[in-house]
């Protein structure tokens, strides 16, 4: 039997963990020296192993928390995933401020080349949108935005070298709400947070004219005006499909002038909102790519910055080390209140919160929510947790913050844009393709082989915690410098190939009838 050491061969998280994670396809009889340890069958990379025997009904533990319970007795040296392991009901003490400490903030904050707007916020980028209420008026917006589109016709841009872009973002939502629900109001809060999204210079805002989101309606809900850099009309009282689009291109060419006076300059790292996200998670994400944001996410609060942690059903399991972080009891309840409102509301749909992870988690080899959730809060690392947000509610804390959204990565990413993120930071051990317009979305890969495989996808490799050639901590640095660079308008991938535009996806919580 070959020996292999447990740098090469596993990782054990913790002293007390029952299991250690394969960060290679092991063979059986392949024996691990560090952990007196012979494997028994195949073990697929980022997998896990029993180190002990466990019977069946015991907890077993990763990152020294329960993720499960053994369905049936697991011998050590055992594949422990699927087949043997289930989800856990158990009561989780929620502590309330015992970790939290002082935030220890520099002297000297780093800056980066941002766009400062009227209103006091800094974008990372610069474009015009076209925003619609309504499916019905998705066409038309998107015809506007493609008479602009530089990779089709780049002499119309020519002359306005500071405006990235004119992008529409619809969806196919508007109608057959309820007029009083939460759907609707969570619609309108999206679309208004988009409206005045600092990455905007200025929007159009494109109606059919009868639906049931009518412009009108998402305006006063934010208390929000047509003016010069934000323009409303309907594609009825434009007289048709081809009169609105001609309208709209005149309107657009009419604020360009005006959005390419923007001239970037150097502004603290304060003014960075980053969104956290992860998809296409697999078994080495809480180890390498989670863990180097939540470093990264460290020194930005520390530069006076702002991260948001969301997808709420991703944090199920784990929410008790979030209170314990949290500034007051407030501020832990209002996130225990959004984990109750989600258990209801999987209850009354006859779903339930494990429904997770999802089969290509799986494969990577998440077992149970509980294990998927300990390694995504992760992201967003040490310091104190804040505040509490609705999706898509105005973000105006500073430092580390929870925004509450659906696990689903556009839907989650979406809520934050609309919450002000200028920025979001997404990990992946699968290999999401995925981008965030306005806002740039970087990509961390969790592992090499998967680098290595999409490179034209990924932003930085973090595999290397994994291959023991960098630490959390070296990648926590390059991570945040890379948040500057590309806030100061280095394209990340996803915007290379032209992500963004289609993964526009609002929360849809009401019945629609």
């Amino acid at each position: 039997m070959s020996t292999l050491s447990n740098d090469h061969a596993v990782i054990r998280l913790h002293p007390k963990d029952d299991v250690v994670i394969a960060t290679r396809q092991l063979l059986s009889g392949a024996r691990i020296a560090s952990e007196d340890l012979v494997v028994t069958g195949l073990i697929p990379p980022g997998h896990k192993i029993a180190t002990r025997a466990i019977a069946a009904g015991e907890p077993v533990k990763r990152y020294n928390q329960i993720i499960g319970v053994a369905k049936e007795a697991i011998a050590r040296g055992q594949h422990v995933h699927t087949q043997n392991l289930s989800m856990a009901d158990f009561a989780r003490e929620h502590e309330f401020g015992i970790d939290k400490h002082p935030t220890p903030f520099v002297d000297t904050p780093a800056t980066f080349m941002g766009i400062r707007r009227d209103d006091g916020r800094v974008a990372t980028r610069n474009f015009v949108g076209v925003l619609t209420s309504v499916n019905c008026s998705a066409t038309v917006a998107r015809a506007i935005a493609d008479h602009f589109r530089r990779d089709v016709h780049p002499e119309v841009l020519a002359d306005y070298p500071n405006v990235d872009g004119v992008i529409a973002l619809t969806h196919g939502l508007g109608c057959g709400i309820d007029m009083q629900g939460e759907g609707l109001g969570i619609l309108r809060r999206t679309l208004a947070g988009y409206a005045v999204h600092p990455n905007f210079h200025s929007v159009l805002f494109v109606g059919l004219g009868c639906e049931t989101n009518q412009i009108g309606g998402v305006l006063e809900s934010a208390g929000l005006k047509d003016g010069e850099r934000l323009r409303s009309f309907t594609i009825q009282d434009s007289g048709g499909t081809r009169k609105t689009i001609e309208r709209g291109i005149a309107m657009v060419k009419e604020m360009l002038a005006d959005a390419n006076r923007a001239q970037r300059e150097p502004v603290p790292a304060s003014h960075l909102i980053v969104g956290l996200q992860c998809g296409g998670s697999d078994g080495y994400s809480g180890i390498s790519a989670n863990p180097a944001l939540g470093a990264a996410v460290d020194k930005l609060v520390a530069h006076g910055g702002t991260a948001i942690l969301s997808e709420t059903p991703e944090v199920y399991g784990a929410e008790h080390l979030l209170t314990r972080r949290a500034i007051s009891r407030e501020v832990g309840e209002k996130l225990l209140a959004r984990i109750k409102w989600w258990e209801g509301y999987c209850e009354r749909n006859g779903a339930a919160m494990d429904n997770n992870p999802s089969a290509g988690n799986k494969v990577g080899g998440l077992t149970t929510i509980l294990e998927k959730s300990l390694g995504a809060v992760a992201k967003g690392g040490t310091t104190n947790l804040v505040e509490v947000y609705e999706y898509a509610q105005r973000v105006d804390a500073k430092g580390f913050v929870f925004m509450d959204s659906p696990g689903y990565d556009p839907m989650s990413a979406t809520g934050q844009v609309a919450s002000g993120a200028n920025l979001i930071c997404f990990t992946t051990g699968r290999g999401s393709a995925y981008g965030c317009a306005p806002s740039p979305s970087l990509k961390l890969a969790t592992n090499t082989a998967l680098w290595e495989r999409q490179e034209d996808d990924m932003d930085i490799n973090c595999g290397g915690v994994i291959d023991g050639t960098a630490t959390i901590d070296q990648l926590g640095d390059e991570i945040f410098q890379m948040m500057l660079d590309c806030a100061s308008g280095v394209p990340s991938k996803s915007e290379q190939h032209g992500y963004g535009q289609s993964e526009f996806v609002p929360w849809q919580v009401g019945v629609v009838t």
